[in-house]
Parts: structure tokens; sequence; C-alpha cells
């Protein structure tokens, strides 16, 4: 019997010394942690979106053109728009909710940062 008593006192002791680690470790592990800082915003850049239009003039930036693909119909303008409406059409393109080849296959290629470039550079473009 005293074998027993004994080893359910060592048990005992070491489960509780063992919690009251865990729980330390615990404690230090999430003051360890800092919340993670919001995302900075990103703000476009009307001179590098200058350097990178070179796929966007080729349609948007000749006057009233037109193109057969994948069906005729005229390129709009994008000089002078709006800066949010090109970030969101961006976007569309970029995640397929806008159809179009040629656009989707531009925009995919596109990181956040190019996308609020370029939009700054065409809305402050007239």
């Amino acid at each position: 019997m005293l074998n027993v008593q004994l080893r359910s006192r060592l048990i005992g002791g070491c489960a509780a010394a063992l919690c009251a680690a865990m729980a330390s470790t615990a404690a230090a592990q999430g003051a360890a942690k800092a919340p993670a800082a919001a995302p900075a915003a990103i703000v476009g850049s009307a001179e590098a979106g200058a350097k990178k239009n070179s796929m966007c003039i080729g349609c948007h930036g000749i006057p009233d053109y037109k193109t057969a693909f994948p069906t005729v119909y005229r390129v709009p303008k994008i000089a002078g728009q709006n800066e949010k409406y090109l970030i969101a059409a961006l976007n569309a393109y970029k995640t397929g909710e806008r159809n179009h080849p040629t656009m989707r296959g531009i925009s995919a290629g596109l990181s956040d940062q190019d996308i609020a470039d370029l939009a700054v550079y065409y809305a402050n473009k007239k």
C-alpha cells in the first residue's frame, strides 16, 4: 500500500510540475507572439506606372484603336479614368470576373503594386 501511495504522490507531483511547465511555456510563447501588424496599404506611383505601361500603350495608347481579337471592338480610352475603377477593372480581369483573353493574360502577371502604379499613372494622364 505504501508503494502505491508513494507512486501516486510521485506521479501527481510530476504531473503538476509538467502542467506548470507547459503553462509557463505557453504563456511565454503567447507573449512572444505579438499580434501581426496589418499590411501596409499599397500606394501607387505614377512614375513607376510610366515604366510599366508597355503592355498597355499598344492598344490603349492609340486614339480610336480597334482590334479584332477576340471580336472587333473599339479599345476603351483609359487615360484620365478613375484610379479606383482601373484597380477594380484590372483585378477583375486578373481573377477572371471580367472575361477578355488579352486583358486576362496581361493582368495575370501584374502584382498589386503594379496595378496600383498603372492606375495612378493612367488616372493622372489626360
